[in-house]
């Protein structure tokens, strides 16, 4: 294999590829990215994949090609590599066992691993239809920010996408609190409903890179083969979708409220984030909510104690209610609003957190659910 090729779009297309690969790969050759140097449909092009057997990751960077060829090696050192490199072209070649890399005076050689040993990549699945790029990255970073950590709970670290007709819903939940996002997508017209869980921080990385604004995204779909794929500008992504059972989430979403306020987020955040110095660990921040605003407060006579009081506009009973502070910002993070709407039943009862504003202004379809930290006595 002897190739030529731009260094910005090689280093950018190995960034992309390496990110998805596993940190401690169980066999050496599933931390490798394949380099096929060969003839594409829209001329000469390098296609850059890497595969670990639960997420994939194709892109293809114009090249210049003297011999075509295929290689594997090393993803997070070729990333470190390209990135590294100076302002000129370079110049990849393969001899035997070693790669070459070449770039104005830099020049590296790197081992090769054993191409016969990689798996063969995953077809991408049935297209089921379009989305718009921007729409779909924001949609994705905030319902994942709700998504569990603990692996010992699969069924938890997903997010939950569901096809309805034209509407597609997001989301995920860690039991202490929940995100939901709702928006519409253009399917194909034989595509059928269906429900299935992408791992949270696939699809987050995924929806980031391919969801920049004005692109398209196509997303394919085979519940029956447990496979997602996305694509948009230029790159493909498939994903193994987790076989758990998500909880019954609409239950938990309150019917009525007894009490609702409208507050402004950003005084809100900065609120939290210095009464919370003094809560332990960061356990609870109370708030307290009347016709004459809303007092926060944490702590107390052992580690210290703070308050602090905003205006707020208030209907229904008063309120006493506490939070895992960092639970909560991440919910006013996720709004996308100069304003939230927070509604509640009773102090032990999920509250919900919605924007609210103009509507050019706010993101429509999106809820967050957060569940209250038990009040001491």
């Amino acid at each position: 294999m002897k190739i030529r090729v731009e260094r910005d779009g090689l280093a950018d297309a190995v960034a992309w590829v390496a990110r998805s690969l596993p940190s401690r790969p169980p066999v050496p050759v599933l931390g490798g990215v394949l380099l096929d140097a060969g003839s594409g449909s829209d001329g000469e092009a390098l296609t850059i994949s890497g595969f670990d057997y639960e997420v994939s990751a194709t892109v293809g960077v114009p090249s210049t090609i003297a011999d075509g060829g295929r290689t594997l090696v090393s993803g997070r050192l070729l990333a470190d590599i390209t990135k590294s490199l100076p302002n000129h072209p370079v110049e990849i070649s393969v001899d035997g066992s070693r790669v070459a890399i070449t770039c104005g005076s830099a020049k590296f050689s790197l081992p090769t691993m054993p191409v016969e040993d990689y798996p063969s990549l995953p077809a991408m699945p049935k297209h089921a239809g379009e989305l718009a790029g921007e729409v779909f990255g924001q949609a994705v970073s905030q319902v994942a920010v709700a998504a569990g950590k603990d692996d010992t709970l699969p069924m938890l670290t997903g997010v939950r996408v569901e096809i309805n007709g034209d509407t597609l819903t997001l989301v995920a939940t860690d039991r202490f609190r929940l995100a939901m996002r709702e928006f519409t997508w253009t399917p194909d017209g034989d595509v059928e409903d269906a429900a299935v869980l992408v791992p949270a921080r696939t699809l987050a990385d995924a929806a980031k890179s391919l969801g920049s604004a004005g692109s398209k995204v196509s997303l394919a779909l085979s519940a029956s083969d447990g496979l997602l794929g996305l694509s948009g500008n230029g790159r493909n992504t498939t994903s193994r979708l987790l076989d758990a059972e998500f909880p019954r989430y609409r239950q938990l979403l309150p019917a009525e409220q007894s009490a609702s306020a409208i507050i402004e987020v950003g005084p809100l955040a900065e609120a939290i984030k210095r009464v919370s110095l003094v809560a332990e660990r960061g356990t609870q921040v109370r708030l307290e909510f009347d016709d004459g605003g809303l007092r926060l407060s944490a702590g107390g006579d052992d580690e210290g104690s703070a308050e602090e009081e905003l205006p707020v506009s208030f209907t229904g009973d008063p309120v006493t209610i506490a939070f895992n502070p960092g639970y909560l910002s991440d919910g006013l993070a996720a709004l996308h609003s100069d304003k939230a709407e927070l509604s509640f039943t009773t102090p032990n009862r999920p509250a919900l957190v919605k924007p609210v504003g103009e509507e050019d202004k706010v993101t429509p379809g999106y809820l967050y659910l957060l569940m209250p930290v038990r009040l001491p006595g």
